[in-house]
C-alpha cells in the first residue's frame, strides 16, 4: 500500500530566556540565539504543510523549569504534532535542585508531546495509520550517580514487545545519543564515546532483527547520516551551533513496496541582532577551539606531544565547523602525514577516494529483500 507524509527535525535547541544564560570560556552553544532561532525555524516549517515534527532532546540549555514551561508553552501552539525526548541537558540531575528539574519529572512538561504515561520516559505513539513512532530515553543515571547514554534493561524489554506488536507498521525511532558512529571509531573515541549510546551494539541487533531503518538522533551538534546494519541514524546539528540547521523530510512509498526517504536540510541564516549569524556563528566556534583541538592532538589515536599539539592546533581552527556542517572535506597537506590521515577519516570521503556527499540533501531508497532482510541502499544527490 503506497505511503506519503512530510515531517521535520528540529534538535538540541537548548533555549534559554536570558536570564537563564550563563557562559563557558569553551562552549560551542551560542545560546543567545536559542529562542529566535527556534522562532525562525518554526515560521518556515508552518508554511510546510507537515504531518509532525520530531525534537530529538537538549530543549532546554540545563533542564531549568522555566525553560521547560516556555518550550511547553510554545510546542503547544504550533499547527502540528510535535514528538519530543529528553537529552542530557534536559535532566542533568536525577533529583531537583535549584537550578534543573529532576529527572522524573520530564514526562509532566510533555503530556501533549508523545507522554501519555507521566510515570515512563520512554513511549510509543501512533503518527499515522501504518506509521508508528517510538521515543526512548537515553539518559541513565549509573551507580556513581554519573548521567550516561544507555538504555536501561526494563526499557528495552519494553522496547522489544513494543516491536514484537508492530511487524506490519513503519516504526521510526527518535533518541537522543547516537546509535550509529559518526566520527570514526566513536565509541572507544575518548571524546567522542560520551555522545554514542554505550549499549547501542543491543539496540542495532534488536532494531534490525525488527527491520526498523530509521533512527533520529541528536547530541552531536553535527548534520551527519550514518548506516550500520540496514539501520540509518540521522542525527541532526544543534540549533544553537553552526551551522544551525534543521531538516524537513519525506517518506514515499509506491505500490510495489518501493520505500525512500528524501532528506533535506535548512538553516537559519540570520535573527535579529545577529544578522550574520553563520559567519558569526562559525568564527565564534573558530576562537572557542583551540582547547578542544589539543585535547584531540594529544589524545589517542594520535597522541602528540603537548608542544606540537599547540603548534597544528590554529591550523584547524575550523575543523570541528566543517565537521558540523556535514560533507565534509578535509586536507591538511603541510601537516605530518600520520595527523593529516587522521583528520581525513572525519571527512566524506568514501574507501575509493570519491566524495559521499549525503549528510545534508540526500535520498535513501530502503528496499526489502524476497527473504524479508532488509536491505539499505543510498540514493545521492546534491541541492
Amino acid at each position: 500500500m503506497s505511503l506519503n507524509f512530510r515531517f521535520a527535525v528540529v534538535s538540541d535547541l537548548h533555549i534559554a530566556l536570558p536570564h537563564t544564560i550563563w557562559d563557558h570560556p569553551s562552549r560551542f552553544h551560542l545560546v543567545e540565539v536559542s529562542i529566535p532561532a527556534f522562532e525562525s525555524a518554526i515560521e518556515h516549517l508552518a508554511q510546510l504543510d507537515l504531518d509532525f515534527l520530531l525534537l530529538p532532546g537538549d530543549l532546554t540549555q540545563h533542564g531549568e523549569p522555566e525553560n521547560h514551561i516556555w518550550v511547553q508553552k510554545r510546542l503547544a501552539k504550533l499547527p502540528f504534532p510535535v514528538y519530543v525526548v529528553p537529552g542530557n541537558h534536559d535532566v542533568p540531575v536525577l533529583m531537583a535542585d535549584k537550578q534543573s528539574i529532576a529527572f522524573a519529572d520530564f514526562p509532566n512538561y510533555y503530556r501533549q508531546f508523545g507522554y501519555g504515561d507521566p510515570k515512563q520516559l520512554y513511549y510509543t505513539q501512533q503518527l499515522l495509520p501504518g506509521v508508528r513512532l517510538i521515543g526512548l530515553n537515553s539518559n541513565f543515571f549509573n551507580e556513581q550517580g554519573q548521567q550516561v547514554g544507555r538504555l536501561d534493561s526494563r526499557q528495552l524489554r519494553w522496547l522489544e514487545e513494543v516491536l514484537a506488536v508492530a511487524s506490519d507498521e513503519l516504526v521510526l525511532v527518535m533518541v537522543h545519543h547516537n546509535v550509529v558512529e559518526h566520527i570514526p571509531q566513536q565509541s572507544r573515541h575518548p571524546i567522542g564515546n560520551r555522545y554514542m549510546l554505550e549499549n547501542a551494539p543491543q539496540l542495532l541487533q534488536m532494531l534490525q532483527r525488527y527491520g526498523v531503518k530509521l533512527v533520529f538522533t541528536g547530541h552531536l551538534h553535527v548534520q551527519d547520516v550514518a548506516c550500520s546494519q540496514g539501520v540509518y541514524d540521522i542525527t541532526t546539528g544543534s540549533l544553537v551551533s553552526y551551522p544551525h540547521p534543521y531538516r524537513v523530510l519525506e517518506f514515499q512509498r509506491d505500490n510495489y513496496g518501493r520505500e525512500w526517504l528524501q532528506i533535506l536540510s535548512h538553516r537559519v541564516e540570520s535573527v535579529p541582532d545577529f544578522p550574520n549569524l553563520q559567519e558569526l556563528s562559525r568564527q565564534w566556534m573558530g576562537d572557542r577551539s583551540f582547547p578542544f583541538l589539543v585535547k584531540l592532538l594529544t589524545q589517542h589515536p594520535l597522541n602528540l606531544p603537548l608542544a606540537q599539539a599547540e603548534e597544528l592546533a590554529p591550523s584547524l581552527r575550523d575543523f570541528w565547523a566543517t565537521i558540523a556542517d556535514g560533507d565534509a572535506l578535509l586536507d591538511y597537506p603541510h601537516f605530518p602525514q600520520k595527523v593529516r590521515r587522521y583528520i581525513q577519516t572525519y571527512g566524506a570521503i568514501a574507501t575509493g577516494g570519491t566524495p559521499t556527499l549525503i549528510d545534508n540533501n540526500s535520498t535513501l531508497l530502503l528496499t526489502r529483500s524476497q527473504e524479508s532482510e532488509f536491505r539499505s541502499q543510498k540514493v545521492i544527490y546534491n541541492s
